[in-house]
């Protein structure tokens, strides 16, 4: 077995060094910005627990796997659509291992005012809101004409973006430095169902427990919950104390005034 810690890019390192091969199984433990693939275990005690089986088991079973990265041409022209670029053979274990990422559909696209149109009714002057990375948080940002980095955190206040692109370090910063109430807005990676711990470490588990549970706003159409094929939503902070923080049941706005209540894993 071939065990590797990072993103997409480094799945994509190890494809093109060894192949779609049947001599070496790999495993991917989460450690990266991007990843897309499905070479990944959900969170890295998923990767421990996945490989003591397989080098355990007698007849250990395997399967192919998606190795995806975001397409670079897409993503010059503002979209973010996930390319394939081989497969890799992993460990059998559907469970503990991570989808690859669907790409967006007009469906949702659809949805977008209808989200935004439901934010902006609970906006709050005074309140910082820390927008997470993705096309869905850019389009909602885009209804109320304000330019949001795609791949970035920005943040808002008082209706205009006061930081664009930031770190974990600037978040802190802005946060103690401002004394307002915080909120964040995060979408659902499509087919995988991360919410935190994937594309947005930025909003760290320092900063998720410093807004708290109750400020933090999903955003996902329900198209893209049904993607999920009745799984829950994931978070992979880093920190295990947050992350049973955010266990248990979220409300997540799908529209104006309409809300599904859906559970959260990790």
């Amino acid at each position: 077995m071939l065990l590797f810690a990072g993103g997409d890019g480094t799945a994509r390192d190890i494809y093109k060094s060894i192949g779609h091969t049947k001599e070496i199984t790999v495993l991917g433990i989460p450690a990266g910005v991007k990843m897309h693939s499905a070479v990944f275990a959900v969170n890295s005690r998923s990767a421990g627990e996945i490989a003591v089986d397989f080098l355990t088991s007698q007849s250990p079973k395997v399967r192919d796997a998606e190795v995806m990265d975001i397409d670079e041409i897409s993503f010059r022209k503002g979209t973010i659509a996930a390319r394939l670029y081989g497969y890799l053979q992993i460990p059998e274990g559907k469970r503990f291992m991570q989808s690859a990422k669907s790409g967006g559909s007009e469906t949702e696209k659809q949805t977008i005012q209808g989200i935004a149109s439901d934010l902006r009714k609970s906006v709050e002057r005074d309140c910082m809101y820390i927008y997470g990375p993705g096309t869905t948080t850019r389009d909602i940002l885009a209804e109320f004409g304000l330019e949001k980095t795609l791949l970035g955190v920005d943040v808002v206040l008082g209706g205009r973006i006061i930081s664009k692109d930031v770190n974990e370090l600037e978040l802190i910063r802005l946060i103690e430095e401002r004394k307002r109430k915080s909120m964040i807005v995060v979408t659902v990676i499509g087919q995988q169902g991360y919410i935190f711990g994937r594309g947005n470490r930025q909003i760290s588990p320092e900063i998720i427990s410093r807004v708290g549970r109750e400020s933090i706003v999903v955003v996902a159409s329900k198209e893209k919950l049904a993607s999920l094929d009745g799984k829950p939503l994931l978070v992979d902070t880093g920190s295990e104390e947050v992350d049973k923080m955010l266990s248990g049941y979220i409300r997540v706005t799908t529209g104006y005034a309409d809300y599904v209540v859906y559970k959260v894993g990790f």
